[in-house]
């Protein structure tokens, strides 16, 4: 095959009309360099046993692109971010290490929103990050800011936000302020007015670090209210209630005794008492906190100021079932950030796609957990070059002549429809020892291909079991409609058919439905906990149809 050939292949086959001959070349003298070290020489041309290679390479042949390619110059509060959950335990909630590693894994695999949670150390004269009221062995937050500066940019150059959980009195502020100072100097994003109007956008804060939390008078004017020494009071002032109860007083729609964040004027006296703490103030660009009231006021949108919110998965299902145009209202301008519920001891995550659906910019997970809706996360944040900032679909940030916008409960007719078709799968036995999925017989392989997306486009299918096989060939094509193709992902899982046992995990991954190239391309697999398998991939072909 020629180069001109190739360029055929990719115009008539692939679709695609940009490519030009040049292109083409290219590709030829990549996959010559790449199988033939001494063949770049001697030929021009890709023979049969090239040409299969290239369709197979997941780096010459990809399946969605590798390039930011979306505007990032909107405010922060138009995308969806990659965030992490108690981005500082090793394990379970209860009574796992606290450590910078985790922090360290989350960023290099794109994660742009780390969890900490502060507290006094044991001589209250530092400041430890644990989970409180739990068994985990604490580390010194210092350690993890430095860990953060370290490796904050090592997968995107788009910035990344702190959230602190704070459970620090006055003079330990004044301390992590200093701390965070000394640690970001000149990347460290410091607001210029007290609460923004509008978030800066990603392109603007590339190489920051920006810092979230409630503003220290919230923490002041609980601890020296009525309250004082309330242990349950404090727990509910708390971002996250940690293991007290759920946030529902914030879908009740009545009163509460939380403190509101909106009011300004009140703590002048406290911050003359502690004149240390306007200076952890000044660091906070995205201020945080519960309004007093229910979900509604809550959910009040304030055109002079923005903020972010943070709900339990329990608290936004909840919302979304009450007030769902309320929440996208609300996360168009400002940031909503949901977490697990208190009783994932375990590490787990919950379904990603209600936040997603709603706006919610900060889905927050647990990254060192795994599992399917894990692999959602990790495939929806594959969307724009792997940068960790998702633009939200258009509809999410329309606002109608009558201030009407997205209704998630409105039933939508079918967008697009996509085919994809199941070739045939390899590598297997470069990643697996020949006896490990069967004693005496190769594997019997089968493909589950599907939708993760909206209640209305998810499905899942599968191929027929090929048995006896180590390159598996289905040649099987699925066709799947889409209502909401913008937020649907693309779910593949290889298992291995078991008929005395459960079946053998093979591989998986998700891929954003928006970014998948059109033609035939090399999808490559990934084991439970996300790492990239070394050899076993899929060739699949995908096609869109518009109805």
């Amino acid at each position: 095959m020629s180069a001109e050939q190739l360029w055929r292949f990719l115009v008539e086959v692939q679709g695609d009309g940009d490519v030009s001959i040049a292109d083409a070349e290219k590709i030829v003298e990549q996959v010559l360099q790449k199988m033939h070290h001494i063949a770049k020489f001697t030929r021009h041309t890709l023979t049969l046993d090239d040409f299969h290679r290239y369709l197979f390479s997941a780096d010459l042949n990809p399946p969605i692109r590798d390039q930011v390619h979306q505007d990032m110059t909107k405010p922060l509060s138009h995308y969806f971010i990659y965030t992490g959950h108690n981005s500082y335990l090793t394990g379970n909630q209860l009574s796992s290490d606290c450590s910078d590693v985790p922090i360290m894994k989350a960023l290099k695999r794109g994660v742009r929103v780390i969890e900490l949670d502060i507290w006094p150390n044991s001589t209250k004269d530092n400041v430890d990050v644990l989970h409180g009221r739990t068994l985990t062995a604490p580390v010194e937050l210092i350690r993890c800011l430095k860990c953060i500066k370290e490796y904050a940019f090592s997968s995107s150059t788009y910035p990344v936000i702190i959230t602190l959980e704070d459970h620090l009195t006055p003079d330990l502020q004044v301390k992590v302020a200093q701390m965070i100072t000394e640690t970001f100097g000149d990347m460290l994003y410091c607001p210029e007015c007290e609460c923004l109007e509008e978030l800066p956008s990603p392109e603007e804060l590339k190489y920051r670090i920006i810092i979230s939390t409630k503003p220290p008078k919230e923490y002041l004017k609980a601890e020296s209210g009525k309250d004082k020494g309330n242990k349950s009071q404090r727990e509910k002032d708390s971002d996250d209630d940690t293991w007290g109860k759920e946030p529902l007083d914030l879908v009740s729609d009545q009163e509460d005794g939380d403190v509101s964040d909106t009011d300004t004027s009140e703590d002048s006296d406290n911050e003359s008492q502690q004149p240390g703490v306007s200076a952890y103030k000044r660091l906070i660009a995205i201020h945080a906190g519960k309004p007093r009231g229910g979900l509604k006021e809550a959910l009040k949108v304030d055109p002079n100021k923005v903020r972010r919110l943070s709900l339990s998965e329990q608290a936004l299902e909840k919302a979304s079932e009450n007030h769902g145009t309320d929440v996208i209202r609300f996360t168009q301008k400002n940031v909503l950030r949901v977490y697990p519920k208190g009783t994932r001891f375990n590490s787990s995550n919950y379904k990603p796609l209600i936040g997603w659906t709603h706006g919610a910019q900060m889905v927050a997970f647990n990254m060192q957990g795994y599992g399917r809706f894990l692999w959602l996360m990790n495939g929806m944040f594959r969307s724009n070059g792997g940068c960790g900032f998702v633009k939200k679909p258009d509809f999410l940030m329309k606002v109608g002549p009558h201030g009407e916008v997205f209704n998630p409960k409105t039933k939508l007719p079918v967008k697009k429809s996509l085919k994809v078709k199941v070739y045939m799968g390899d590598g297997w036995h470069l990643d697996f020892k020949s006896t490990h999925f069967d004693l005496y017989s190769p594997p019997d392989f089968y493909t589950r291909v599907g939708i993760a997306g909206v209640p209305g486009d998810a499905i899942m299918k599968k191929t027929k079991i090929k048995e006896d096989n180590w390159t598996p060939v289905w040649d099987e094509e699925f066709t799947f409609q889409l209502t909401v193709p913008e937020l649907a992902l693309l779910r593949i899982e290889v298992h291995e058919y078991d008929m005395s046992e459960k079946d053998d995990f093979a591989g998986q991954t998700c891929l954003p439905v928006s970014e998948l190239i059109p033609g035939i391309h090399a999808v490559p697999l990934f084991d439970r906990k996300g790492e990239k398998l070394n050899s076993s991939r899929l060739l699949m072909r995908f096609e869109f149809v518009l109805d």
